[in-house]
């Protein structure tokens, strides 16, 4: 007999209670533990600042420090030259943003250096900090995300909806921002022309990858979703529902170029969300055509007699270079010993 049979039916809700609870409680030391951490790197950035000013020291302070808070502290990683020096950029670009200075404490400081390290915009750098903080992009993500310009495809670019006409103003200001003109799929490993089931099994199989690309606040509710009316069964090709808008979101791919007339298949499958599907609670279904490309002429004048909100973006598979090009660029070694080189010279210049 195993013993925890000897205390009952009682005992399991009691050891998933209690498991929870240490769970939690890590999480909560972690986030206490990062809150921390960017805390102090954010006085160190202060005060080497400071010091250069009052006592007119140039670059040669950062590395002497980093060397003597290596040796007070054997076995850190953070007290490097170069992580110094980020300390002290972090602290002169947010100083005077108090926006940026709420999130940057937020999230961890590994993906704080690569926001302040890759990406030089104000409005961009909130973005992607809000990602992290909102949705605990990991630092892998966050990197794919900036590389994919998720911050150009979702908050720049003119996107193509009917979302101002379908829905009440303070729900479609969020539904525009809830959705990109453009969407980097290139993690499917997709380097040809697919069939849309393939391309849907694709996108099933890595869903996680697809809902962090789509953005903060969709979850998964099913692919060839199926709605029963009129003892006919339709299949949507995904169905997702997004927690921030209270809407289910439709899903058409597409792997041709955009036509009018999936606009009115689109229209009529949220009709059919609506009626048969969505909550009392719920806001209006809204769609999304995925498709390789459009001509936005179409698009706007397929979607001006559409009552429903419907968006049209497109899709990019992959982004890998063609041989003739490949052949012009340092592989991935050259890359590193590069980079390893102008790290080591700036440590001891």
């Amino acid at each position: 007999m195993k013993e925890p049979e000897i205390f009952g039916n009682d005992y399991n809700p009691f050891l998933i209670e209690i498991t929870e609870q240490i769970q939690q409680a890590r999480i909560h030391a972690a986030q206490l533990v990062n809150k921390e951490l960017t805390k102090l790197y954010w006085s160190i950035g202060e005060r080497i600042v400071v010091a250069q000013k009052k006592y007119g020291w140039g670059q040669a302070i950062v590395r002497q420090l980093s060397k003597d808070l290596i040796k007070s502290f054997p076995g850190t990683t953070g007290f490097s030259a170069r992580n110094l020096w980020i300390m002290r950029q972090i602290y002169i670009e947010y100083v005077d943003n108090p926006k940026l200075q709420l999130l940057a404490a937020l999230i961890p400081w590994s993906q704080n250096v690569e926001i302040i390290s890759r990406v030089k915009e104000e409005d961009a750098r909130a973005y992607y900090l809000s990602c992290v903080a909102d949705m605990g992009w990991t630092k892998v993500v966050l990197i794919h995300q900036i590389k994919g310009q998720a911050f150009e495809r979702h908050r720049l670019v003119d996107k193509q909806h009917n979302f101002k006409k379908a829905l009440p103003v303070h729900l479609a200001e969020q539904a525009d921002l809830a959705i990109k003109d453009t969407y980097v799929l290139d993690f499917l490993g997709i380097q040809k022309p697919v069939l849309e089931a393939e391309l849907e099994r694709r996108m099933v199989n890595k869903i996680k990858n697809v809902l962090l690309e789509l953005g903060y606040g969709f979850t998964f509710m099913g692919n060839q979703y199926p709605i029963k009316a009129n003892d006919t069964e339709y299949l949507v090709d995904m169905l997702l529902y997004n927690r921030r808008l209270k809407s289910l979101v439709a899903i058409e791919l597409k792997t041709t170029k955009f036509k009018p007339e999936y606009a009115g298949k689109m229209n009529f499958y949220l009709n059919l969300l609506d009626d048969f599907v969505r909550e009392a609670d719920e806001n209006p279904s809204i769609g999304i055509i995925l498709c390789t490309e459009r001509n936005r002429f179409e698009v706007e004048y397929a979607l001006s007699g559409i009552d429903k909100p419907v968006g049209v973006a497109e899709y990019q598979l992959t982004k890998v270079l063609p041989k003739e090009f490949q052949k012009k660029l340092p592989n991935a070694e050259e890359l590193e010993a590069e980079l390893t080189k102008e790290i080591f010279e700036m440590d001891i210049a």
